[in-house]
């Protein structure tokens, strides 16, 4: 549901047991030149027991994937998932369990700062080559939001605001 709020429009995010995912293609990003993502959350309910590092947890309150297109767009593709997690540290770098093509950030993990907006900034062409070990190709050209309780039949909350990409 999106809905304004203080600082402008926001979507809220429910899940009870089942997951979802909210794609928007956009105008091609030269991550090269806007290079800096920005947006801000809140996360209002983790997913209980919810660990991205393990096929049978793989859950996240809050998930922001950015997709850089590769030919075939549907198999090869790379996507990195920005993710506020219930226990796996922040700093880790793991694959998803569910998608080849998607590797985690974890951003934020566990209970500190749930109900805050709390503002984020990523170098979304630095973490490209720290995880896939080369320079992105020209552009992004869709963003997804979602959020996943399924694995571990749980609850989780989220609010997502203004996304973002701007010069570094």
């Amino acid at each position: 549901m999106e809905v304004g709020l203080g600082g402008g429009r926001v979507l809220h995010l429910e899940s009870d047991g089942d997951n979802s995912t909210i794609s928007k293609k956009i105008a091609k990003v030269d991550v090269a030149t806007y290079s800096i993502l920005e947006w801000r959350w809140r996360v209002l309910a983790l997913p209980a027991g919810g660990d991205s590092r393990r096929a049978e947890t793989d859950d996240q309150a809050a998930q922001l994937y950015v997709v850089f297109p590769r030919f075939p767009t549907a198999l090869r593709s790379c996507i990195i998932g920005y993710v506020w997690d219930t226990t796996a540290p922040v700093g880790t770098i793991v694959p998803s369990a569910g998608s080849s093509m998607v590797t985690y950030a974890i951003v934020r993990s566990g209970s500190a700062g749930l109900g805050e907006w709390i503002p984020e900034r990523r170098n979304v062409w630095e973490d490209y080559q720290r995880i896939y070990g080369e320079a992105p190709g020209e552009s992004v050209e869709a963003v997804s939001i979602g959020i996943d309780s399924n694995d571990t039949r749980s609850r989780a909350e989220s609010w997502i605001g203004t996304i973002e990409f701007r010069r570094r």
